[in-house]
């Protein structure tokens, strides 16, 4: 069983099928101080992990209903102050940002909004902050190694007040996304919705063997 000292910013857990997004969704999360781990085995992770002091567990696009449900249930019966996160899509950074959204708990600095309609980030700053405004968006959606980019649509210091940043064109409108961060706090917005092909693809059972096969992936304490 692998067991993890917890860190200051806390354990997580990200399960999910493609090994290059789940290794370097771990890689940016341990970069950040978390101590993370990642495996696509799915009927594995209760034997494979303690997962009674984890603070956030997150289920990738891919895993199975049932097996969401069944390990939510297993989970919460161990560890009831566990957060779950459902990933919004298989690119590492969004789902590193989605993580820091639920260990930040709640906004500090101001209130933060996408406006659908202007594609814009509207912000109401109580005080002056420092404020980054990332973006990420897929560029394939072939299994099981989709491919994705991003940009950094903002980083710079704003005064207390209202302030509007627009997304550049370059961010498309479907399968995109984008989070705002002001000091600790992260908020993760969909700019737009992955395509009804893409979510079809989700598994409904785990006998659902539509989708390819993957490498394993299981990481632990021996790669870190």
């Amino acid at each position: 069983m692998n067991t993890s000292p917890k860190t200051e910013s806390g354990r997580v857990l990200v399960i999910g099928r493609s090994p290059s997004v789940l290794l370097a969704t771990v890689d940016i999360l341990r970069a950040k101080g978390y101590s993370a781990d990642t495996t696509n085995q799915f009927d594995r992770v209760l034997d494979d992990y303690d997962v009674t002091d984890l603070d956030v567990l997150v289920f990738g696009g891919m895993v199975p209903a049932d097996t969401k449900r069944r390990l939510r249930e297993a989970v919460s019966a161990r560890n009831p102050d566990v957060t779950f996160v459902q990933g919004l899509a298989g690119i590492a950074g969004l789902i590193a940002a989605q993580v820091q959204a639920a260990s930040a708990g709640t906004s500090e600095g101001g209130e933060v909004v996408y406006d659908a309609a202007q594609r814009s980030i509207r912000l109401a700053l109580d005080d002056a902050a420092t404020v980054t405004v990332e973006a990420w968006w897929h560029t394939s959606f072939v299994p099981p190694e989709p491919k994705s980019a991003s940009g950094l649509v903002f980083d710079g210091r704003l005064d207390a007040g209202m302030h509007v940043i627009p997304l550049p064109g370059q961010v498309p409108p479907e399968a995109s996304f984008a989070a705002v961060t002001i000091g600790s706090s992260v908020r993760v917005f969909t700019v737009g919705p992955m395509p009804d092909a893409v979510r079809r693809l989700a598994p409904t059972s785990a006998a659902d063997d539509r989708l390819p096969q993957v490498d394993r992936v299981t990481t632990g304490d021996d790669d870190r």
